[in-house]
């Protein structure tokens, strides 16, 4: 059986979790092991890009919510990564999977490798996208200012933060950035969640500051099989942690995409999806 609705038409459902309410959405086929995806700092699941997750969903049921105090999930918001790990491995249970395979975009990408560190049975595969290992160091120390500054850039240019933050200085890059912020806006006003809260914000950076400060040693623990992906220029995680992963993980794959930022894998969705699809079928990517 297949849920052939859209990302950005499909119905955002409840689960109880731990004792709240948590927020997601699912498409695709409902047999077969599903893709749960791990989002960005500050973000909720209505940032994921429909061509990514529609892609994906051709072969894969595809998971998407919004962890403990985020978007349309109650509670608060978790000051580790440790601890968003542990609500997303409630979630998972609470849906009753016993093995899932991970993608993790940015700080969801810390959060995949959490889960993975804590129950590498649960993860079939494990997919890393725009993201680093544990010990960024004081790389994320300018997290911060750089987001201030592209939202005060944005309102100056009229345009999304995103451009500047997930796509690369290039009239090729940024034109990607605008059809990836027009597909953003295809679901309807009035069926989003919120927003994150100021509070959860805060926590989300104590959270990533407290992951770059850990050695990565904790990393090269990772044995299960990974996809690594990155655009060539990522001015939030720089693209040099894509290939430590590929070094730290025995058994992975990496692909860097040429013009590109952060948001690598929206501005190439196609080739992110092919890539992606091959990998969890078992060619190598």
């Amino acid at each position: 059986m297949t849920n052939n609705t859209a990302y950005a038409t499909t119905p955002t459902q409840k689960l109880a979790v731990a004792g709240e309410t948590f927020a997601y959405r699912e498409i695709g086929p409902s047999d077969g092991t599903p893709i749960v995806m791990l989002h960005h700092f500050t973000a909720v699941i209505d940032d994921w890009d429909p061509a990514v997750l529609d892609g994906l969903a051709t072969q894969y049921r595809i998971l998407a919510f919004d962890n403990r105090g985020v978007g349309g999930s109650t509670g608060t918001v978790p000051a580790s990564i440790d601890d968003m790990a542990k609500d997303a491995v409630a979630f998972i249970q609470a849906l009753g999977l016993t093995k899932v395979h991970l993608l993790g975009f940015s700080m969801g990408g810390f959060v995949a490798q959490a889960i993975t560190l804590a129950h590498p049975e649960l993860v079939e595969k494990l997919l890393l996208t725009g993201t680093g290992p544990s010990g960024l160091g004081g790389d994320m120390n300018g997290l911060v200012p750089l987001v201030q500054n592209s939202m005060a850039r944005a309102e100056k240019e009229n345009k999304h933060p995103k451009h500047f933050l997930f796509f690369a200085e290039t009239v090729t890059s940024q034109s990607a950035g605008t059809d990836f912020i027009a597909r953003l806006d295809t679901r309807t006003p009035d069926d989003r969640v919120p927003a994150i809260s100021e509070e959860g914000m805060g926590a989300h950076v104590g959270a990533i500051t407290a992951w770059a400060a850990t050695d990565d040693a904790r990393t090269a623990e990772i044995q299960n099989t990974t996809f690594i992906a990155n655009g060539d220029n990522d001015v939030m995680i720089p693209t040099k942690y894509a290939f430590r992963l590929h070094e730290l993980i025995p058994n992975s794959h990496l692909s860097i995409y040429p013009d590109a930022g952060h948001g690598g894998i929206f501005q190439y969705h196609e080739l992110f999806v092919a890539q992606a699809l091959e990998f969890l079928e078992g060619t190598p990517a």
